[in-house]
């Protein structure tokens, strides 16, 4: 069935514009950008079926041009739109895709997926925002969650709340990471002060601080390569 005669709450492009990207699930989000479908299935369809095929957001968007016409129906023209929205930083599909490989394996065996992660998620926020990143005791990913937001040049982290959530979810350990809007990744004392006050919290209930990312568009500086954890 046609997307158009769907009930207009369930259509991607109707969800995403009244509840935001966050809200649709992988093949609606990549419904949006392919547009539209290929003969006898609409463009929810043929994402479904990409992914599949592929086996994971990492996998498709990583395909070659040859990976992508070997499919029925798919050709160059969505290939290419599907390549512009990522030179575009389509961010919730890039921070999905760049999320699985932590969610199927040790977060810590893949520090450049970490940063790249952090770097779209939150390095050109205009205000400082504080992400937690909740990993098991394999080191793979449970959840993120932004958990305090501020102003252009400051937020207020409470450590007992990061405690709180992480209790919550179980967590063995966390990455915990901030932005700075000036583009300035240099850490502050500030910085410095919250990271040793949260590891010391955190040791109290046996969960490790693995690391402290202070993250612009372009870098994400690790207090843990610094030897400051």
């Amino acid at each position: 069935m046609s997307i158009a005669h769907w009930p207009e709450a369930e259509r991607p492009r109707e969800k995403l514009l009244r509840q935001g990207a966050a809200t649709l699930n992988d093949s609606e989000l990549l419904a949006i950008f392919l547009r539209t479908g290929v003969k006898g299935i609409n463009a929810v369809e043929l994402a479904r079926s990409l992914l599949q095929e592929f086996g994971s957001l990492t996998s498709l968007l990583g395909a070659s041009l040859e990976q992508f016409k070997a499919k029925p129906g798919l050709g160059e023209a969505k290939y290419a739109q599907l390549m512009a929205c990522m030179e575009l930083a389509c961010m919730e599909l890039a921070r999905r895709a760049l999320s699985e490989p932590m969610r199927l394996g040790d977060a810590l065996s893949s520090p450049r997926q970490v940063r790249d992660y952090l770097r779209l998620s939150i390095g050109r926020r205009d205000v400082e925002t504080f992400v937690v990143i909740f990993l098991s005791a394999q080191n793979r990913l449970i959840e993120v969650e932004e958990v305090f937001k501020g102003t252009l040049t400051e937020t207020r982290v409470y450590p007992r709340e990061v405690l709180r959530r992480a209790l919550q979810h179980n967590a063995a350990a966390l990455i915990v990471a901030h932005n700075h809007p000036s583009g300035v990744s240099e850490p502050s004392n500030a910085d410095r002060i919250l990271t040793d006050t949260l590891k010391r919290a955190l040791e109290l209930v046996d969960i490790r601080l693995l690391d402290h990312f202070v993250v612009t568009g372009g870098h994400a500086e690790s207090f843990a390569e610094r030897g400051w954890l």
